[in-house]
Formats: C-alpha cells, structure tokens, sequence
C-alpha cells in the first residue's frame, strides 16, 4: 500500500489532500519534527533530503518533492481529473504549480517562518521576516489575478490548487495574514472539500 511520510503543518498536507481526492487506501506515517525525525537515520535512509512530504509506493519505492507526487498522482489516476490533458492546459498547470511551491512557498515564506537558516544574527530575523512576508503576499497578488472569475486556478480543481491550499493555510492558520479577496474566497472553498475537512482533521484545526 502506498505511504505517505508527512509531518504536520508542512507542504505535506497538500499531498494529504491529493490523496484523499483520489481515494485509494493508504497509510500515513508521521516524521515528528519536534523530536528530529526527518534527520534521523531510519528517516534519511528512506530520503536522504531529510523533508517531507515523502511517497513510497507499493513497489518500495520512494518519490520526493512536491511537484513530483503532485504530478505522478495526477497521471497515475488520469479519471480524478487532477491535471488537465491538453498540452496547454498541462503546461499552465504545472507553471502555477512551479510559482506557488518555489516562490509563495520557497522563496517567500520561508524567509518569513526560518530566518534562522539564512542569518546568525537573529537581531535581523525581524527584517527578513517582513521581507518574506512583503514577497509572499506580493505573490499571492498574482494569484488572485488569475484567480479573477474562477473558482480554481484552471478552472477546475487541480494539483495546483492543493499546492495553493498548503500556502493560504501557512498565510492565515499560521502567520494570521489577510489575503487578497479571490485568494481568500479560494482558501474559503477549498475548506468546503471532504478532501480538504480529512486533512484538517488530521491537521487538528
């Protein structure tokens, strides 16, 4: 049975969304932060990155990196309608995907939630902090265009929107932040998902 190693409150949770959208059984195993799990040894000899989320699958072996399991997901179950299947239509999804995981997620806000991994000096985290805070919501401005008159990123649900899902919860859940109107009636939506409620659940909010 395929596994999902996550750790609460991370991008894991939007593979957790993906996976109940899809509905097959899995399980899931939990890398506890708090205790060091991601860096210890039986963790890294599953994936040396030391990160979450981490899929292994039926056949023991193990995909990383969010946009990969995103992906394999989506074409691996083509009747969930995850991704579309026109060119154009692939080719734009997986462009907002790359956007929101490298810059809402990489770029920004972690410059806002670990200034401790860029800086010794924490007498600066304070001004990384609003950077990464100014940046992420500056991204989230371009989001909510392309949002404009749609319910979802492409129009229909797909792997992006849990992508987008995972940040909005970090922006309001987390930090607290006010979000631009269509990203806010996104976020609104996609807590309406049984998808969505399954991994709140687990999340404990």
């Amino acid at each position: 049975m395929t596994t999902l190693c996550y750790a609460k409150k991370t991008c894991s949770i939007g593979i957790h969304v993906l996976m109940e959208e899809i509905g097959k059984p899995y399980e899931l195993k939990l890398v506890d932060f708090s205790k060091g799990e991601q860096k210890s040894p039986e963790y890294k000899a599953l994936n040396p990155k030391g990160k979450v989320a981490a899929l292994v699958r039926d056949d023991g072996s193990v995909i990383t990196e969010f946009a990969a399991i995103a992906m394999w997901l989506a074409l691996s179950n083509p009747g969930k309608s995850l991704l579309p299947q026109d060119t154009e239509g692939m080719i734009r999804t997986i462009e907002t995907l790359d956007f929101i995981v490298g810059t809402v997620h990489m770029l920004s806000w972690r410059m806002w939630r670990r200034p401790d991994a860029y800086l010794s000096d924490s007498n600066a985290y304070a001004d990384l902090q609003l950077r990464g805070k100014k940046a992420m919501l500056n991204a989230f401005e371009l989001v909510d265009e392309q949002l404009e008159n749609r319910t979802y990123l492409m129009g229909d649900f797909s792997i992006a929107d849990a992508a987008l899902y995972y940040t909005e919860f970090w922006a309001v859940d987390i930090a607290g932040w006010d979000l631009p109107a269509n990203v806010k009636k996104h976020y609104e939506e996609m807590k309406k998902r049984p998808s969505v409620i399954a991994s709140r659940s687990l999340e404990g909010v």
